[in-house]
């Protein structure tokens, strides 16, 4: 059995117009095959590329353990340098990740290569973010704290990003105080004796290949695995919605401040209890027992 799960739609390109009309206002996914065709990025854009321009960069580098009462918000486990992880994404599998990464900070030429798409929304143009990945690693299932409209940009090899509305909150195994699922769940292939409520979640599924864009409405739960090493660009426009408002300025005001709080004062215990109550108030919501 598999997660039941439809195919993002795809168009080729698409006006500002059909875009807010048909996905933005109705907040469904899209993707867009031949969207960035006309920026530099589109040729240029490889690992090697990284490699020549971003090369002697440290960066943070983030795999999947579990998360520890120790670490920060955001935390990194590891750090080297940009042409060594380009190097290790190349020779073998491996958990290493980068993400927010921010591309004006660290390496401002390579904003020259890209342009700030008309969507009919206000894109965030001071945070333009990049992800890395090797073959085969993953995010844990999650939602971005600010609850962002996501734009997000593939190049080189192949992603799948695995897709759920707030709707389906309720079947997901949310860990409460947090923005993410339980960590051991894996959503590339569930164990569903194990997980029974995510029998009755439904959502979508993207494979996107070099040049293709992803649109995630606000607030929308996504799972990216790299089929192959790669990298992606997120643009971000504000959640409009009231209600997604409210919860991003709670969260960036005070959850992630309260879950640092409550993991210095009850340390690896708080971590526990979340993950246990992430079970029982799902079964509970689905009257499973």
């Amino acid at each position: 059995m598999k997660l039941n799960l439809q195919e993002v739609p795809r168009v080729k390109t698409i006006s500002k117009e059909v875009f807010i009309k048909h996905y933005f206002k109705p907040q469904r996914p899209v993707v867009i095959e031949r969207c960035i065709e006309d920026w530099p990025a589109f040729s240029k854009w490889n690992l090697e590329y990284i490699k020549a321009v971003a090369g002697n960069k440290i960066v943070p580098l983030y795999d999947d353990r579990p998360v520890n009462y120790k670490d920060g918000f955001n935390q990194p486990h590891a750090s080297m340098k940009m042409s060594d992880y380009v190097d290790l994404l190349k020779k073998e599998p491996t958990k290493f990740r980068i993400f927010l990464w921010n591309i004006l900070k660290e390496v401002p030429q390579l904003q020259d290569d890209f342009k700030y798409p008309d969507f009919g929304l206000r894109l965030m143009k001071n945070l333009p973010m990049l992800f890395f990945g090797g073959r085969d690693s993953y995010t844990f299932m999650h939602y971005d704290i600010d609850l962002a409209n996501i734009f997000h940009f593939h190049f080189e090899g192949e992603k799948q990003c695995i897709l759920f509305d707030q709707k389906q909150n309720n079947h997901l195994y949310k860990v409460p105080h947090s923005l993410i699922t339980r960590e051991d769940i894996d959503f590339a292939n569930p164990d569903f004796k194990k997980w029974p409520a995510l029998k009755n979640a439904k959502g979508y599924v993207a494979n996107l290949k070099h040049g293709e864009v992803l649109y995630m409405p606000e607030g929308w739960w996504h799972y990216m695995r790299y089929i192959t090493p790669g990298f992606s660009m997120s643009l971000r426009a504000l959640a409009r919605k009231p209600k997604n408002l409210t919860q991003a300025v709670y969260n960036v005001f005070f959850m992630r401040y309260f879950d640092n709080v409550m993991r210095s004062v009850k340390g690896q215990n708080w971590i526990d209890w979340k993950n246990e109550q992430a079970i029982v108030r799902t079964h509970k919501k689905n009257n499973i027992t």
